[in-house]
């Protein structure tokens, strides 16, 4: 691996994992207290299961990002999908914020439904240049998706 693909792909993962943390910043605080209070569906995980998936799902997506980064800046394919990826990562971030922080579900499920939208954009964009790329944000979209029909039923259970 060269110095740029090695930086390509520090940078890539390092803005996975910040989106991370920021989103980790609004939701372990409202997770004992305000999460833990509402009532959920049968169906929602426990609340240790969530951290080692978007863990997984952040690295496959930082590396998805360096995959297509790979391309080069110059390629105007590769900065729009960049830009899409971004853009989703910035709403990924927001959701958090939204849903825990202003504690509103309702909100929240807007949020997602626009997360999941820039998702099936990012991966239409990774696909058409690199099929592994999109391939790895496969696991992503499958668990938005999950994440919207909880959001939906936490806000279905909690008038």
């Amino acid at each position: 691996m060269s110095r740029m693909d090695f930086l390509k792909l520090a940078v890539s993962l390092g803005s996975c994992y910040l989106a991370a943390l920021l989103g980790s910043i609004f939701t372990s605080p409202n997770v004992p207290i305000w999460y833990a209070s509402l009532v959920k569906p049968s169906f929602a995980p426990p609340d240790w299961f969530f951290a080692p998936v978007w863990t997984a799902i952040f690295t496959l997506m930082g590396i998805s990002a360096y995959l297509i980064s790979r391309g080069g800046m110059t390629d105007p394919k590769v900065r729009a999908a960049l830009t899409v990826f971004a853009l989703q990562l910035a709403v990924n971030v927001s959701w958090s914020a939204t849903f825990f922080v202003l504690r509103s579900p309702l909100a929240g499920l807007t949020v997602i439904v626009i997360l999941w939208a820039l998702i099936a954009l990012t991966i239409r964009k990774f696909w058409a240049i690199s099929r592994i790329a999109g391939t790895f944000l496969l696991p992503y979209i499958i668990w938005v998706s999950f994440a919207a029909v909880l959001n939906f039923a936490i806000w279905k259970l909690n008038p």
